[in-house]
């Protein structure tokens, strides 16, 4: 099994738990909104969390592929940079990215998209390459 997620990456975005930040990084985008829209379950799921990330990133090494392109930085760059593009360009996705840095992520509705759909752009961009 190839680790394609990092622990310590998922206890980092844990912190931001509350805005459901960890849950995107593992995939789960739908129980991810309902983090933030709800601020961890008033902070109850998000304690709970704690002890479940473990098997969140077990799960997500299962569900994504591996390759040359790492989550952990792509996620990184779209949670603190976002809206600046780099995590496009670093996708090797220039013209958008270029296009985010300056409409701030397409007005910010680009980056909530690239928070459903990044590991799965990931996971398509790193099995193109074996393919």
């Amino acid at each position: 099994m190839k680790n394609t997620h990092s622990k310590f990456i998922g206890y980092i975005l844990w912190i931001f738990g509350f805005l459901g930040s960890h849950r995107f990084y593992y995939g789960k985008p739908l129980t991810g909104t309902l983090w933030l829209f709800t601020l961890g379950l008033c902070g109850v799921g998000w304690l709970i969390d704690l002890f479940l990330i473990p098997s969140m990133d077990k799960n997500a090494d299962l569900r994504y592929h591996c390759g040359q392109y790492n989550y952990s930085i792509a996620w990184i760059f779209l949670t603190f940079l976002g809206p600046l593009g780099f995590h496009r360009m670093y996708l090797g996705k220039w013209i958008s990215g270029f296009l985010y840095l300056f409409t701030f992520g397409f007005f910010f509705l680009g980056v909530i998209y690239d928070f459903y759909t990044l590991n799965q752009q990931i996971s398509d961009k790193n099995s193109r390459i074996f393919s």
